[in-house]
């Protein structure tokens, strides 16, 4: 499947587009829906979870590197289920998304997934 970047593991990168997401969902309040409270909850604690990689600027060893990264793409997962339930989606976010996935080494489901979050398939940022 095309449409996304195999990048190696960069959780440095994932944790900026982390923040990039939440500024795109931030875009919907400062009044946000009672239902949009677990987005907003999955969305601190994968910011939380990358964090520490942003200000150290590197990966961890690399079987620490997979269990973050596990833990990072469960809670994209959660992130773009809210999205789309709360029909949030639009094309940068389901860029985020995808970029999100590529820097956990998920690129193919990532491109998947972004089209859930309001990417556009023919989007120009699309590889």
């Amino acid at each position: 499947m095309g449409g996304h970047f195999d990048i190696p593991l960069n959780l440095p990168h994932a944790g900026t587009i982390s923040l990039r997401i939440a500024r795109q969902i931030s875009r919907h309040g400062p009044d946000f829906p009672p239902d949009s409270q677990e987005l907003l909850r999955h969305l601190g604690e994968l910011s939380a979870l990358l964090q520490p990689f942003m200000v150290g600027g590197d990966n961890p060893p690399e079987a620490e590197g997979q269990r973050v990264a596990e833990q990072a793409l469960r809670l994209g997962r959660r992130i773009v289920d809210e999205i789309e339930t709360l029909k949030w989606g639009e094309d940068r976010l389901g860029q985020c998304v995808r970029n999100l996935f590529e820097c956990l080494e998920h690129g193919e489901e990532g491109a998947a997934i972004s089209l859930r979050a309001g990417e556009h398939p023919d989007s120009a940022q699309r590889p």
